[in-house]
């Protein structure tokens, strides 16, 4: 039987709480690209009544990500995309995080968004980090949005001798994605369907605990001791906004991004968290 679909990217804690809330009735589509994360996402989705199918891929590959889509298209319509994949600066290189966080999320809702339904929605995980950078030029700005994607690579800001470590790509991944939603969200509403981007900040999961036990633990756990907030987000939190996003609810909001972070970006440019001048 041919039903709406699903499709969820990064098999995470926050991808499986958004999934949840909105996969019912649904097939979904899971894709990790570590496919022991999506079998097990999988399994606990399926025992719990819904109706996943788990496969590989990797978001910083046009052609599984063009595989995922023409998987999803045997199930039905495409009508939800929940794009919670990436690489932390912790974890890769500067190259591997511009080709997983930023090119491969340009390509995903550049190809998601030529074949969504009408009245379909999207959501990506993106990043406070997106929000603690200097302001980029117009002109930078606009490169980042509107660059065809097989070109972004490319751009001068982009460049290895141009950024100053993995976080500072991570920023620029983060920056880019908030920049591309807004650019595809003026071509999904050419077919009635919306795109939005949410920042979280800290979140408990399992890759956080492992960071807040690693060579960063201090600098993370400072930073939610610090919020206003007082602490670290839950995934369901960050649920909470998407579901906000991709139901009827949300109907009037596309093209923006939600920053959830529990005060820690407000902390950082006017409070506690400042960084002291050099």
């Amino acid at each position: 039987m041919r039903k709406d679909v699903m499709i969820v990217t990064g098999a995470g804690q926050i991808s499986m709480a958004i999934a949840r809330r909105m996969g019912y009735g649904k097939k979904i589509i899971m894709g990790d690209k570590n496919i022991d994360n999506a079998n097990k996402i999988a399994k606990i989705m399926n025992d719990a009544g819904f109706d996943v199918l788990p496969i590989e891929m990797d978001l910083s590959s046009r052609e599984s990500i063009l595989h995922m889509i023409d998987v999803a298209k045997e199930y039905g319509e495409i009508a939800m995309l929940i794009n919670g994949a990436g690489v932390s600066p912790s974890q890769a290189p500067i190259e591997a995080i511009l080709k997983v966080d930023l090119y491969g999320t340009a390509v995903l809702l550049e190809e998601v968004g030529k074949v969504i339904k009408e009245g379909g929605v999207g959501v990506t995980i993106s990043s406070q980090s997106g929000h603690r950078m200097k302001q980029l030029t117009p002109l930078e700005d606009e490169l980042l949005a509107t660059t065809p994607s097989k070109d972004l690579l490319s751009l001068d800001l982009l460049q290895v001798e141009n950024i100053n470590d993995t976080l500072h790509a991570y920023q620029l991944a983060k920056r880019c994605n908030e920049k591309r939603v807004m650019a595809e969200a003026v071509k999904w509403g050419q077919r009635g369907a919306r795109i939005n981007s949410i920042s979280p900040g800290i979140v408990v999961t399992p890759l956080a605990i492992d960071e807040f036990n690693g060579p960063r633990g201090d600098f993370y756990k400072n930073m939610f001791a610090l919020c206003p907030a007082g602490r670290p987000a839950t995934a369901d939190e960050i649920a909470n906004v998407a579901e906000l996003l991709m139901s009827e609810k949300g109907a009037f909001i596309t093209g923006t991004d939600i920053l959830i972070d529990g005060g820690a970006t407000a902390s950082y440019f006017y409070g506690p968290l400042k960084p002291k001048e050099a």
